[in-house]
């Protein structure tokens, strides 16, 4: 098993389309890429811990690659917006790859290189160095699920 996180908008639509891939066993949203420890969900959606809401996702690469993880990112959010995304609008909801390994980061970068090709606008997407994730609340954790909904 590997581990992927991405960031792109609000975590819940996030999570749910990631959790619907064959290959991913696990995810979890909360925030990375900040500079408090422990943030709440009030805390990050203050603006003023500079984290990301995320997923972490723990997959399969015999299964589904991380190639395909990060084509499914792109997919289903707009990378040219800069902390936005729809409605949603701060610097928790920019757009980035967090990479765990030097793989990851040049699969990362290739793609984006790539998908820049469909864009007028340039992609905006961050490709760092994952830090420490923080699980958000329970509450959040496959949130669309248990409401019965598969979209925000």
């Amino acid at each position: 098993m590997e581990q992927a996180t991405f960031a792109a908008g609000c975590f819940w639509h996030v999570e749910e389309v990631f959790r619907q891939l064959r290959g991913v066993f696990n995810t979890q949203v909360g925030f990375m890429g900040g500079k408090t420890n422990n943030p709440t969900y009030k805390d990050v959606c203050s603006g003023q811990t500079e984290h990301a809401e995320v997923v972490q996702i723990e997959f399969e690469p015999k299964i589904i690659s991380y190639k395909q993880l990060v084509k499914t990112s792109f997919s289903i959010h707009d990378p040219t917006q800069k902390n936005r995304q729809g409605p949603d609008e701060g610097t928790q909801y920019r757009s980035a790859i967090f990479y765990y390994t030097d793989e990851q980061k040049n699969i990362a970068w290739a793609l984006k290189k790539e998908e820049q090709k469909k864009y007028q606008k340039p992609i905006v997407t961050e490709i760092v160095k994952a830090t420490i994730f923080y699980k958000a609340d329970e509450y959040h954790q496959k949130y669309l699920m248990k409401i019965g909904q598969n979209t925000c």
